[in-house]
């Protein structure tokens, strides 16, 4: 689930011990490995396991995939790479947060027989009764100590990169990128620690590439034209490669070539224009991490591991901030604003992790050809429009004080995503400085603990009762988005109200409720892009909807419009069983969908957030375990 057979051929991860939080780890096994690496297989960063020592939480002994053919364990002993497991790893996390990256170790029980439990030396007199038990040998001494060992002071790097040159170029059924003159476009990559899949995003753009090795003399006469400098992702202190920094710092003086560096590759391009960089004390590891672009002011999800960063004060002048950390407000890139240069902090080609930003080896791909076409330096452009302009387009919402609907009286166990967004709801507005107000009838939930929201009312979420609400508490925003069908409900009752009792509905629009609530404009939208749906027809009685499964051929599945829960849906096999379903449909729905029966399927839920500027977040996904049917699916994935 979180990628460890690419985490741990990460060449990034050199020497480091890698600690998982996931609590599931082993359970998907480990691929096939190939005997030659040359193919860039997809299921690997590098040749081999990068990391100096495993630590999870539980492993899973037995493990399912089509791809895999062992165990991670087998693959970890392969590699003469230690692990454990049964170890608290979030206790563990935050122990290094609260002090920082630190040195640790692995060590191996002693071969030879325990030593003794007795008592240590006492300097209590044994004619003096003590309190508690006497002290057992220190646990150290039944295992086979080493000496720390610190990464950060050697050159990682010459440990990690190619020891010889190779061209990698596009396979057959990709059209290849040329240069102007006619021949195939390509880039010279410094492999400083190079990820295969930052090789694979080259090569589908149809982009030749040359990796050579991290002290490799590009500067040289001999080494033919290539049209775009890439430097590469890898491990340790940045200041240790000085070779490449002077190499990098001396090319830019000389040459306009488009250079692009990804994490120490970005270190690499910023030592090289004159900044410095420094140690962080927690560092930045994770896929959920977010990024502002300076250029748009969108912010990006990124996947990280870096323990070194750019000092954003040490920039000279020409060079500004491309992408700041939003959560510690660390530097995550750089450009210049008269040469084609530019590097992130971030992993754009991921592997594992979000790949929001890969469009970033497109923003390089155009620049190469920019300058190509123009015989000038042609500083990087970035899509997604102006931070102004963007701003504009969505402004921000300025409201104070805000009512959130509730999901109304509900049975225990039922709804629980309904009570944990709403709170995550109510934190982020009070975060924000403003004043929150709970519409909820259910005291069994967290939204309408005491001194979660500034005002609670434990009142049903109806129309009537939120229009007196309204009127009374005069809020200028509303969500309706928080409290499932019944607060859905409620939103589009009072739709034609909202404006005349001064309240804007924040979040996703009634508008698009509608549509997503209505059967028919929902097959409609599903229609208008093309995404394909099982034929259906929606029906506002039962003549109407006899006549449809009529149509469309039994058995068929009634899913009755604006219910909660599924509530009046189910299978019919015959008319007499969709008389039965459509009767208790419209007792409770204006509407029924008569849609051909998919039974036998899988059912597999995407839960996906996007925001006014296109950020979209997968919070999760959900299976149905048996046939497809009309059930609310259980979590797989969070």
């Amino acid at each position: 689930m979180v990628g460890y057979t690419e985490s741990l051929t990460d060449p990034s991860y050199e020497g480091q011990i890698l600690v998982l939080t996931y609590p599931i780890i082993g359970n998907y096994g480990i691929p096939q490995r190939p005997k030659n690496f040359d193919d860039l297989p997809d299921e690997f960063e590098s040749s081999r396991i990068h990391v100096a020592a495993l630590v999870v939480g539980y492993y899973s002994e037995d493990f399912s995939h089509f791809l895999a053919t062992s165990s991670l364990g087998a693959w970890l002993k392969e590699n003469e790479v230690p692990a454990i497991y049964g170890v608290d790893t979030r206790s563990l996390t935050k122990k290094i947060r609260e002090k920082g990256s630190m040195l640790g170790k692995l060590l191996a029980h002693s071969p030879g027989p325990s030593p003794p439990k007795t008592a240590s030396h006492s300097v209590v007199p044994e004619s003096v009764p003590t309190s508690r038990v006497p002290s057992p040998t220190p646990f150290h001494d039944e295992y086979i100590d080493i000496p720390f060992y610190d990464p950060n002071q050697i050159n990682l790097v010459a440990a990690v990169s190619t020891k010889s040159s190779t061209l990698h170029k596009p396979s057959k059924n990709v059209s290849p990128l040329l240069h102007p003159s006619g021949r195939p476009l390509r880039v010279l990559a410094i492999d400083v620690g190079m990820k295969y899949n930052q090789i694979r995003c080259f090569l589908s753009r149809g982009v030749e590439i040359k990796v050579v090795p991290w002290d490799h003399d590009f500067l040289g006469n001999d080494e033919g034209s290539f049209d775009g400098l890439f430097i590469s992702n890898g491990p340790g202190d940045p200041t240790m490669v000085e070779t490449t920094i002077a190499r990098l710092s001396a090319f830019m003086e000389r040459s306009n070539t488009p250079i692009f560096g990804i994490c120490l590759g970005h270190q690499l391009l910023a030592l090289a224009a004159g900044a410095t960089t420094s140690k962080m004390k927690y560092g930045n590891r994770g896929h959920n991490i977010p990024c502002i672009d300076s250029f748009t002011g969108r912010c990006y999800i990124t996947s990280q591991n870096h323990g070194f960063q750019v000092d954003t004060s040490s920039l000279k002048p020409g060079w500004k901030e491309l992408f700041r950390n939003a959560n510690d407000g660390s530097n995550e890139g750089i450009y210049s604003e008269t040469k084609p240069y530019f590097s992130v902090q971030f992993h754009p080609e991921s592997t594992p992790g979000p790949r929001d930003t890969e469009f970033l080896f497109d923003v390089f791909i155009q620049n190469i050809l920019d300058c190509a076409a123009t015989g000038s330096p042609v500083p990087i452009s970035m899509p997604g429009g102006t931070k102004e302009e963007n701003e504009k387009r969505t402004p921000r919402a300025q409201v104070h004080k805000v009512l959130i609907l509730g999901s109304g009286g509900l049975s225990i166990g039922q709804a629980g995503e309904f009570d944990y967004s709403g709170s995550q709801a109510i934190k982020a507005l009070k975060e924000e400085g403003i004043y929150t107000i709970m519409v909820n009838p259910n005291i069994a939930t967290i939204a309408t603990s005491k001194g979660l929201a500034d005002k609670v009312y434990f009142l049903p979420v109806t129309p009537e009762f939120v229009r007196k609400i309204i009127k009374y508490e005069r809020p200028d925003g509303i969500y309706v988005t928080f409290g499932g069908q019944t607060a859905l409900n409620v939103g589009i009752k009072l739709k034609d109200e909202f404006a005349a009792l001064g309240v804007r509905v924040l979040g996703t629009p009634i508008k698009t409720i509608i549509t997503t609530e209505d059967r028919q404009l929902f097959a409609s939208a599903m229609a208008t892009i093309g995404e394909k749906c099982a034929e259906s027809k929606t029906a506002t009685n039962i003549e109407e909807a006899i006549y449809a499964a009529n149509t469309i051929g039994y058995p068929v599945i009634v899913r009755a419009a604006y219910a909660l829960g599924g509530l009046g849906s189910g299978f019919a096999q015959d008319e007499g069983q969709l008389k039965a379903l459509c009767g208790k449909a419209f007792a409770t729905s204006p509407q029924v969908l008569v849609e051909k029966s998919m039974k036998g399927w899988k059912e597999i839920e995407y839960e996906v957030v996007r925001d006014c500027r296109d950020n979209c977040i997968t919070v999760c996904n959900m299976e149905v375990g048996n046939q497809l049917g009309i059930i609310t699916p259980v979590p797989a994935l969070t």
